[in-house]
C-alpha cells in the first residue's frame, strides 16, 4: 500500500512540475491551477457579472476567489467560506466555518447583507483515502450539501457551479439537480486532467 502511494505521489509531482497550468498560475499570480477551470467556465457560460453577489463554498486556497475578485470588480459582494483559513483578498469577505452549521450560515447571510446570491460556486473535494467507493461516497455527500446550500442562498435567476465526480451516485445527482434548476449543463474544462473523473455542473434558474 505504501509503495503504491509512493508511486502515485511521485507521478503527481512529475505531472505537477511539468503542468502548463501550474506554470501559468505562477506567471499570472494565482494561488492554484484550478483557476483556469473557472476561467473557461466563465468564458463559456458568462457567470460573473460586475456588481454581483457571489458566494464561494470551499474557497481555500483562494485561486477561484482571486479570479472572482478581479472579474466582478469593487461593486460586487463576494463572500468566500471554508473550514480552512484562507489568506485575505481585496473586496472579499471570508467566513471561516462549516457552511452546513447554522452559525456559519448566519455569518454567510450577514456577509451577503441578507441578499440572495447571483452565483454560488463549489470546487470542493474530500481528502482522498485511496478507497474508491468511500472516496466517491464522500465526494457525493459534499455535492449534495452544496446543492442544498445553493437552493438556500441563490436568487431565483442565479447560477450554481459545482464540481462533481463521475461514478456511483452521479446520474442520480444530475437528476436531482435537474429537478431544482431549469437549465443544466455539464462541462469538462481543458484544465481538468484527462484521467480525472471530475466534471462541472453549471445550473441556472431555480424551479
Amino acid at each position: 500500500m505504501g509503495r503504491a502511494n509512493s508511486k502515485s505521489s511521485s507521478r503527481w509531482l512529475q505531472e505537477h512540475a511539468s503542468d502548463q497550468y501550474v506554470k501559468q498560475a505562477a506567471l499570472d499570480g494565482y494561488r492554484s491551477r484550478a483557476v483556469y477551470k473557472l476561467i473557461e467556465l466563465n468564458e463559456k457560460d458568462k457567470l460573473i457579472r460586475p456588481g454581483s453577489v457571489i458566494l464561494e463554498l470551499g474557497a481555500a486556497p483562494g485561486g477561484w476567489t482571486q479570479y472572482l475578485s478581479r472579474q466582478a470588480g469593487e461593486s460586487a459582494r463576494i463572500v468566500a467560506s471554508d473550514i480552512l483559513q484562507m489568506d485575505s483578498l481585496p473586496d472579499v469577505t471570508f467566513v471561516l466555518g462549516d457552511f452546513t452549521e447554522q452559525s456559519t450560515a448566519d455569518d454567510i447571510n450577514l456577509a451577503m447583507e441578507n441578499r440572495k446570491a447571483d452565483l454560488v460556486l463549489s470546487d470542493m473535494a474530500p481528502n482522498l483515502s485511496g478507497v474508491g467507493v468511500s472516496d466517491q461516497a464522500r465526494a457525493m455527500g459534499l455535492v449534495e450539501l452544496a446543492l442544498v446550500a445553493a437552493t438556500e442562498f441563490l436568487a431565483p435567476d442565479g447560477a450554481f457551479v459545482v464540481k462533481v465526480f463521475q461514478g456511483e451516485g452521479f446520474d442520480a445527482y444530475i437528476k436531482e439537480i435537474r429537478k431544482c434548476f431549469r437549465n443544466v449543463k455539464i462541462r469538462k474544462p481543458a484544465a481538468s486532467r484527462a484521467r480525472s473523473r471530475e466534471v462541472y455542473v453549471v445550473a441556472r434558474n431555480l424551479i
